[in-house]
Order: C-alpha cells, then structure tokens, then sequence
C-alpha cells in the first residue's frame, strides 16, 4: 500500500560535484511535494572528485538552508539500501534529456527489482538548465569561462578558487 502524501520521504541522489542551478531546481520544486527530501551525496572512491564529499556535503547544506524540510547525508553503495536506512519512500532523480532518461530508465528498474516498495519519480529539469551538467561547469570554470547564473555564488568563488582565478590564461590563438 502507497504512502499518503504528507509521508512521503525522497532521496536526491548524486555527486554534486559541485551543486549547479539545476540541482537546485529539483531540490526546491521537490522540496514542495514531499515531507522530507534528503539530497544523498554519492562516495564514490573510483571517481575523481573536484571537491571531497564534506566539502560537498558542506556546499549542499550551506545553500538548501532555505528548505526546512531538506537535509544532507551521504551514502556508497546500493542507493535502495541507503534509502531503506533513511526510510526513504521515494527516489527523485531529474532528466533533462532523452539520453538521460535511456539511463535512469535502466536504474529505476533496477531498483524496483532490488526494493520494490521504493518508487522513482522524475522531475523535468527547468528550462534553463536542461543543457547544465557540474562537468560541464567544471569545463568551462577551468578554461576561464564564466559560470554565474548557473551555480550558487558561493559555489562560483569556490570554482574559481580550486581552478586559480587565471585559469588556464595561457591560450594561444
């Protein structure tokens, strides 16, 4: 049997490395339709990460401060089993394309196989960040490109202080 509405508990799952715009987006409009929404920072050991996991936790919690009902964890291993731990109900994940969508697809079967009382839900990413990856970010911030807009100030300063604020200054043309 479903869970009502009002008990609804979510899991935001990713790297966030870093947290962009887009990420934001899901976390408010998410934010709005379940009781408690925690956005899982992924360990993922395998990856080489920009950030460490608490410094990325600590960017998370610093701008979903707003969001009363959001709060930040980490987890490796099977999301389901992390989500089993937090008591999670129901997975959020955001697609901006259809190639995301081929992929998540895939995941969300898998873990219904895994659990098959945890539901996923897909949000649309907003317009205006359908095309914004944190790869991407990291791209562009390390080629000396601008990023406001698409990132949190504070997660921009951070960028730009990782990358030297002369980043890659020495194109020839």
């Amino acid at each position: 049997m479903a869970a009502p509405p009002s008990h609804l508990i979510a899991i935001y799952p990713g790297s966030f490395d870093p947290i962009t715009n887009g990420h934001l987006d899901l976390i408010a409009r998410g934010s709005r339709v379940v009781e408690r929404l925690i956005v899982a920072v992924l360990r993922n050991d395998s990856k080489q990460a920009l950030f460490s996991v608490e410094e990325r936790m600590e960017i998370v919690r610093e701008v979903v401060r707003p969001y009363s009902n959001v709060e930040v964890g980490s987890f490796d291993g099977l999301l389901v089993d992390y989500a089993a731990e937090r008591g999670a109900n129901l997975i959020l994940r955001g697609i901006r394309a259809i190639s995301d969508y081929e992929y998540e697809l895939q995941m969300a079967l898998m873990n219904r196989r895994l659990r098959p009382e945890l539901e996923t839900a897909f949000l649309m990413a907003g317009e205006a960040y359908s095309f914004l990856s944190s790869h991407l970010v990291k791209e562009v911030v390390s080629l000396g490109g601008d990023v406001s807009g698409l990132v949190p100030p504070m997660v921009e300063a951070r960028l730009k202080k990782r990358f030297g604020h002369h980043a890659n200054t020495t194109r020839t043309s």
